[in-house]
């Protein structure tokens, strides 16, 4: 191997141990393994900046702008209505969730399509007194099914399907996927139905305050005639500044509410408090207040006539995501107070204005019933327990409409797809449906910089010599057994490296050394091509192995293991069926 390939090969190492560390955002580690290519000399400017023109890369911002159009309309609002409506029990329910939910994720992008359905199935799983945890992980594992069974269903088929055409091996039609993924769905519903009632948790829903364990952090403090607060408004009292406690709401007077500023204390007022217990007991020493020792605390106390409670996910793109409560001024910018959050089952009471938030952390909501709506409408937040809000529900046919055309005019050649998704975008545009900043707002900036950044270390692979070397040597491992083996080497390769990071980056690094391997043993590399496809874009076994894992977690109540425990059969189911069909549906 040449010098530039050893160079690549230890910036593909590196790149791979920060994807799987987490410890910096994918795009930004993507931009700076393309800023290390560029600097060494290892691909040129115009290769390095290959990947913000890439028809792949610039299709998936398409694809992220007709979605939004889809949920802005609530077309995809409507379908998960009737959802509800024809889910009589456990067993229909599931049918009917993972058919819905493939069908639309086939063409929409899979978040957007979990993102408008996690509300929809706990509305259900409340009304026909089924467990969500039942629901939420085939709701996630279908959307996967769909993605796979298109070119547009996820960003993986398209970057594939570009790489292979760069190599000269064509791209891949609409709907070429869809054979495959038909026997993967048809394998996957049967496996839930036969299997789920063991395999999936059943976690009966508890009361909001104590499944975010507020009892220790929130409790009633009656104001002593000496106390200090005497006469000072909550605001004057400085209790949120210097002793890092919230009152939440001023028991026994007459502007009981949400965040009495204004309300001036008096003698025996009793105040609904947040904090952590060791600054309770020093408030209570220094500002004369006396503690409740037999205070229960329940959902009800939190709420009146329109303040409410309410659970909201941090949804994929959501501006809030690596900034924190204090930095958005979360408080006075969208008028409501976070009580407490989770994060893959990790609850958090304490000191919650410094940190950082993620996507699929489950915030814990104090607001007024005006403020719900908001936050509903908000393409920031999934709002649990509500249905989806639709702005401009009488032009969803027309979306649908212009969705179909897209992929009509793709499937029949009409157009190449990227053409006829911008076409689409600009119809979303001159109908009115989306204005301008929201197109910009609907794309994902942080996958278009991650796949940006990737792209051009496939290129770097390919033309160092590095995919060869490392194929050559997988030759040498399992070549001498068939080409069947190869395939069934190089699915569990991709299988491995998108549970553990981006499905998207494990793609477009194993795609140029799949291309090398079948160029090496002499058979059509498609259909190692298509293993790589199928493995990265279904991602069971963690919950961070693929993005709707990550946002059913906190709300199905699940945790680590038992993605292991249904995903793991299911990942073997699929990579049997994949190594025996593959080659029958795309011959070596």
């Amino acid at each position: 191997m040449t010098f530039e390939g050893i160079l690549v090969v230890v910036i593909l190492v590196g790149i791979v141990a920060l994807f799987v560390s987490e410890k910096y955002p994918l795009d930004i580690v993507a931009m700076l393994g393309l800023g290390v290519l560029l600097v060494l000399g290892l691909v040129t400017l115009q290769e390095g900046l290959s990947g913000f023109s890439n028809p792949a890369t610039l299709t998936v911002a398409c694809m992220f702008v007709l979605g939004a159009g889809l949920q802005k309309t609530g077309a995809t609002a409507t379908v998960g209505r009737l959802m509800v409506r024809y889910s009589r029990n456990h067993y229909t329910a599931l049918v009917v969730i993972m058919v819905t939910v493939t069908i639309m994720s086939a063409f929409v992008n899979n978040t957007a399509a979990v993102a408008v359905f996690i509300p929809l199935v706990t509305i259900l799983a409340d009304r026909r007194r089924i467990s969500a945890s039942k629901l939420l992980i085939p709701l996630s594992y279908a959307s996967q099914f769909g993605g796979v069974c298109t070119l547009i269903g996820t960003s993986t088929n398209l970057l594939v399907s570009s790489i292979s055409d760069q190599a000269g091996y064509g791209s891949f039609s609409m709907f070429e996927f869809s054979r495959m993924g038909l026997i993967l769905f048809v394998a996957g519903v049967a496996y839930f139905l036969v299997f789920g009632r063991w395999l999936l948790p059943d976690r009966q829903r508890r009361e909001l305050a104590a499944t975010y364990q507020l009892g220790d952090y929130v409790t009633e403090l009656r104001v002593r005639s000496n106390s200090p607060l005497v006469g000072k408004s909550v605001l004057e009292s400085r209790l949120g500044e210097e002793h890092d406690i919230t009152v939440l709401r001023v028991l026994d007077a007459g502007e009981e509410g949400w965040a009495p500023l204004r309300r001036v204390i008096r003698p025996d007022d009793v105040l609904l408090v947040h904090g952590s217990l060791p600054d309770l007991i020093r408030l209570r020493g220094t500002m004369g207040l006396r503690i409740d020792a037999d205070f229960t605390l329940r959902d009800e106390t939190l709420q009146t006539e329109d303040l409410r409670l309410v659970q909201a996910l941090v949804s994929p793109g959501s501006a809030l995501t690596g900034r924190t409560l204090k930095e958005v001024d979360f408080r006075n910018r969208y008028k409501a107070l976070v009580l407490a959050m989770q994060r893959k089952g990790e609850t958090f009471n304490d000191k919650l204005s410094s940190i950082k938030l993620d996507m699929g952390d489950a915030l814990l909501i104090q607001a007024h019933e005006t403020v719900i709506r908001d936050l509903r409408s908000s393409s920031d937040f999934i709002v649990l327990n509500e249905v989806p809000g639709s702005a401009l529900r009488r032009k969803a046919p027309l979306v649908i409409g212009i969705l179909l055309a897209v992929v009509g005019l793709a499937a029949f050649d009409v157009l190449p797809i990227l053409v006829a998704a911008l076409l689409g975008c600009v119809a979303l545009v001159m109908t009115r449906v989306l204005r301008p900043e929201e197109v910009y707002h609907a794309i994902n900036w942080q996958v278009i910089f991650l796949l940006a950044g990737v792209l051009p270390l496939g290129i770097a692979m390919h033309t160092s010599g590095a995919a060869g070397f490392m194929a050559e040597h997988a030759v040498g491992l399992v070549g001498d057994l068939g080409p069947v083996a190869v395939l069934a080497a190089i699915y569990l390769l991709a299988a491995l490296m998108t549970e553990t990071m981006s499905n998207a980056a494990a793609a477009v690094l194993l795609a140029p050394i799949a291309i090398s391997t079948a160029e090496q043993i002499g058979v059509d590399p498609r259909p190692l091509l298509m293993a790589i496809t199928f493995a990265a874009s279904t991602g069971f076994s963690t919950p961070v192995g693929y993005q709707t894992n990550t946002m059913i977690y906190n709300p199905g109540g699940y945790r680590y293991t038992d993605f292991l425990r249904a995903g793991m059969p299911l990942n073997i189911l699929f990579c049997i069926l994949s190594v025996i069909f593959i080659p029958r549906l795309w011959a070596f």
